[in-house]
């Protein structure tokens, strides 16, 4: 009966919504849109149109998404750093293959990773996604050594130094032509399709890069040993 009701729901929400979502795509370009298209490359000189929209047409929002990042690894940390009570049961060690692969694989990861959000400019990622990518390296050297400790006070100069430069490479921006997080101006766009290219987004990439590989690496480091520490104390 309970199987029932939930396909009866199931069908009645996904009815109510086909009606409300509208299906057809626009006819046309809007203005915004259409200026994105036409004036993206002549702006920017980047092969990756979403870049030059995330990063320098929308900067805001990269700002804003890079603040929110670092307020919810403030706040986890806080929070995990203060738990009480637990019962803590001692961590299994990780096999020779997991000890093994994780040291072979972590520099590649690394380079993977910056390779990334060097090249945000050009191929699909950036920042972001390539600072994830570095995480996924350090979060494999945890798994295999659970004893290991990350350097806290170098990666959060290297998280404070990435947000002060995309601060100042804003503010560049603003001084040269008018406009927060400009880039046309600011540096030379360079030959498209090339990597020294698209004027201030690279730099800017390598800093949200930095920064958020950083500050996730910290989190993951907190993660895994928060209950370690509750221990200890």
């Amino acid at each position: 009966m309970k199987q029932i009701i939930s396909i009866i729901a199931i069908v009645t929400i996904g009815f109510v919504l086909w009606q409300l979502v509208p299906i057809a795509m626009p006819s046309g370009f809007g203005a915004v849109t259409h200026h994105y298209v036409a004036d993206g490359l002549k702006d920017n000189g980047g092969s990756n149109l979403v870049t030059s929209i995330v990063v320098n047409y929308r900067g805001f929002d990269t700002l804003g998404e890079v603040t929110v990042l670092f307020l919810s690894v403030s706040g986890a940390a806080f929070v995990l750093r203060r738990r009480s009570g637990l019962e803590v049961q001692e961590p299994v060690p990780a096999s020779e293959i997991v000890q093994t692969g994780a040291r072979m694989l972590f520099a590649p990861i690394v380079v993977f990773g910056a390779y990334i959000f060097v090249h945000g400019h050009l191929t699909p990622g950036g920042g972001f996604q390539g600072g994830a990518v570095i995480a996924s390296g350090v979060l494999l050297l945890l798994l295999a050594n659970r004893d290991r400790a990350l350097p806290h006070g170098l990666l959060s100069w290297v998280e404070s130094l990435s947000g002060f430069g995309f601060v100042l490479a804003g503010l560049a921006g603003l001084i040269v032509a008018g406009s927060f997080l400009a880039n046309k101006g600011v540096l030379p766009l360079g030959q498209w399709n090339r990597l020294v290219s698209a004027g201030v987004i690279p730099i800017i990439y390598i800093l949200i890069g930095l920064k958020v590989g950083s500050e996730l690496s910290v989190l993951l480091d907190v993660m895994v040993h928060a209950a370690g520490d509750e221990e200890a104390n």
